[in-house]
This record gives C-alpha cells, structure tokens and sequence, in this order.
C-alpha cells in the first residue's frame, strides 16, 4: 500500500492542550446549551452528541480549539473565538480544522497554508497538537 501523505511547509506554530473530561462535563451540566453553543460549532456539537457518551470527544475539540489558539500565539480572545475554530472529519477520519474568517485572516497574517491537528482522548482525559505550515 503507498500512502501518500498531503505536503506540508516550514512550521510557524506549535500549540498543544489538555483537558480533562470532567471539566468539560461539568460546564455543560452547569449552564446547559449555552455552553455548547458559546464554544462549539453546529457541526462539532451534533458530531459529538451522537456519542453515548459525548464529553470525551467535547473536550478533545475544547483543546483543540485552545491548541490552535496557542499556536497562533492569540490565545482565544479578540484575534481568535472559540467558534473561529472548527473540528471535522476527513475522508479518512481524520481530524481537520475550519477556521472561520477571522481565522482564515490571522493564518495569511502569520503567512500560514494550513493548520494541522492530532487529537486523543480516554474516558478521563482530552489532548491535542496543533501546527500552522506556511
């Protein structure tokens, strides 16, 4: 089998997070679908509550999103919202990020192509790695 990786470029950021499951499913019993709703996109959230089980794969997104945030050096804030960042699935089930426009304007700011993303979860812990390419 020849697999043929997509071409990256020289990296412009490095962020990672970890986050642990608990916490994610407490802020969500705590106030309910705002919490979903001020974090998440549409798509993360009707993704990740198919799940019996949906808070492990909502905090490997809620670090992913602060990992993207961390490798644009921004932090979620006015540059970059939580809703600016968008968790999906590839063809091959992998996971992929969508940046909205503010994103979409601070990745050509800082000269990025693409931003790349690893995400891993247990039952009690989410984690995740992001790097921009130019």
């Amino acid at each position: 089998m020849n697999i043929q990786l997509p071409e990256g470029g020289p990296i412009l950021g490095l962020g990672c997070d970890i986050v642990e499951v608990h916490r994610i499913k407490s802020a969500h019993k705590r106030s309910q679908e705002h919490f979903l709703d001020r974090i998440f996109t549409e798509e993360e959230r009707v993704y990740c509550l198919q799940n019996r089980n949906p808070y492990p794969a909502l905090a490997a997104r809620f670090a992913a999103k602060e990992a993207v945030a961390k490798a644009f050096t921004t932090g979620i804030g006015d540059l970059l919202e939580f809703k600016s960042i968008s968790i999906y699935k590839g063809e091959s089930n992998q996971p992929l990020v969508r940046l909205d426009s503010k994103g979409q304007a601070l990745l050509q700011q800082v000269g990025g192509r693409r931003v790349w993303i690893t995400l891993s979860h247990t039952t009690t812990l989410a984690q995740a790695v992001a790097i921009i390419t130019a």
